[in-house]
């Protein structure tokens, strides 16, 4: 919890500085506080603003304040410390909002201390001012300065904690600006990512996002051109340049304890249909069709997301396209369903089917001589081909041995035919 300067209890160096010390201060605080302004506007070029008045009178409100504030504790040293902290807290966040260094503010605080102590040595023989009443007030101005600094370092940490939230939350908004379906105006994303300090990229790609089961939560790590929102009902990302050098190996970094599909690379104007894409690949991934190691591309998946894109259908047209298999036994079926997905793959030539199931070519010869008597001249008819690779697909990629379609009907017949060796 921060504890504010109203509730700390500071040293009080000032207590023991002479009370007689505000009666001779109090005479020339006008003339050193036009004198610390002026040193302040000299030696640092990023206040020296004649045209803001209102930034003026912030400066000089602030170092009359502490001025005031210091000669008052040397009379009553519990005064309140409230009315100057406010201030400095203030010029801290404004400071914050203006992009500067907190360094630029405490510079400034430094040279009114070297300032009020140049004035003191210099008045020191005029006034009769002991050694031992200059030492104690060295001691209370330095230990004034270390109060007014970190009221302002308060107001610094609020503003740019502050500044963190808003530019998340536009971050957010900008997120959903680009994946909204109709898209937004270009001038609407062109406006909110500048606020949002998001350089609009010619290309992007979407990425949904679920946490691996039995992994802690954890936050990915990116890059601040990514946009992300992690907590919402659908994690996602945006992804500026995807096909910039390694830009593939960062996501996969970063996201090692989620499972992510990525949808294929866009112009910026369609990231609600790279979008779509990733949400068809993501379930494909948690049912095991897809490979969930690593990130998932889309662009390297799309005959598969394609085909089961409408299951219904393409089991519709398996039952039609396979029926010569339903009355194989299910195990001898399944090996000539790989070997003719395999044969349509790699045009009915056995050497390399063989290659590919790790099988003589004699048994893939002999599996082959079973699908023509099976399904006849259909075998080698293009359209039936083409039809045949996509239901074999869904087939033997599904993770549901349920909804297999051939299954369930075997289960009436016990024909059969003698399986290769």
């Amino acid at each position: 919890m921060t504890t504010t300067l109203e509730e700390r209890t500071p040293l009080k160096p000032w207590a023991g500085v002479p009370c007689e010390m505000s009666d001779l201060m109090r005479p020339h605080l006008d003339a050193l506080a036009e004198e610390m302004i002026q040193e302040i506007l000299s030696e640092i070029p990023e206040y020296a603003r004649p045209q803001d008045e209102e930034y003026s009178r912030l400066v000089r409100l602030a170092v009359e304040g502490a001025l005031q504030q210091f000669v008052d504790l040397i009379v009553d040293p519990d005064s309140s410390w409230e009315p100057v902290a406010a201030v400095y807290r203030e010029i801290g966040w404004a400071e914050a909002r203006e992009g500067r260094s907190l360094d630029v503010l405490q510079t400034s605080m430094r040279l009114c201390a070297r300032v009020a102590w140049r004035r003191l040595a210099a008045e020191s023989e005029t006034f009769n001012i002991s050694r031992r009443a200059l030492a104690s007030l060295a001691e209370a101005i330095f230990a004034f300065l270390d109060e007014i600094a970190r009221a302002a370092a308060e107001g610094y940490t609020k503003a740019r904690a502050q500044e963190a939230g808003e530019l998340e939350h536009r971050r957010r908004r900008l997120l959903d600006l680009l994946l909204a379906e109709p898209p937004a105006a270009p001038q609407a994303i062109a406006d909110l990512a500048r606020l949002a300090q998001w350089r609009v990229p010619r290309t992007v790609a979407a990425v949904v996002l679920y946490e691996r089961s039995r992994q802690p939560f954890s936050h990915p790590s990116l890059p601040p051109d990514v946009l992300a929102d992690v907590n919402r009902r659908e994690p996602c990302l945006i992804v500026p340049d995807p096909e910039g050098p390694g830009r593939g190996r960062m996501l996969e970094s970063s996201l090692r304890t989620w499972v992510a599909a990525m949808g294929p690379t866009v112009k910026t104007e369609d990231a609600a249909k790279s979008l779509r894409w990733a949400r068809e690949a993501l379930p494909l991934a948690r049912r095991g069709i897809l490979p969930s190691e690593r990130l998932i591309r889309c662009a390297d998946h799309m005959p598969t997301l394609v085909v089961f894109k409408d299951e219904e259908l393409v089991r519709a047209i398996a039952d039609l396209r396979l029926a010569p298999l339903k009355a194989i036994r299910p195990r001898h079926r399944e090996r000539l369903m790989r070997t003719l997905l395999a044969c349509i793959q790699n045009g009915f030539n056995a050497t390399e089917v063989a290659g590919r199931l790790h099988v003589h070519p004699q048994t893939v010869r002999y599996r082959l001589h079973q699908l023509e008597e099976l399904f006849g001249g259909n075998l080698y008819d293009p359209e039936s081909r083409m039809e045949m690779e996509m239901v074999l697909t869904v087939w033997l990629t599904s993770a549901d041995a349920e909804q297999r379609p051939t299954e369930a009907a075997s289960s009436s017949s016990g024909a059969s035919v003698s399986p290769a060796t």
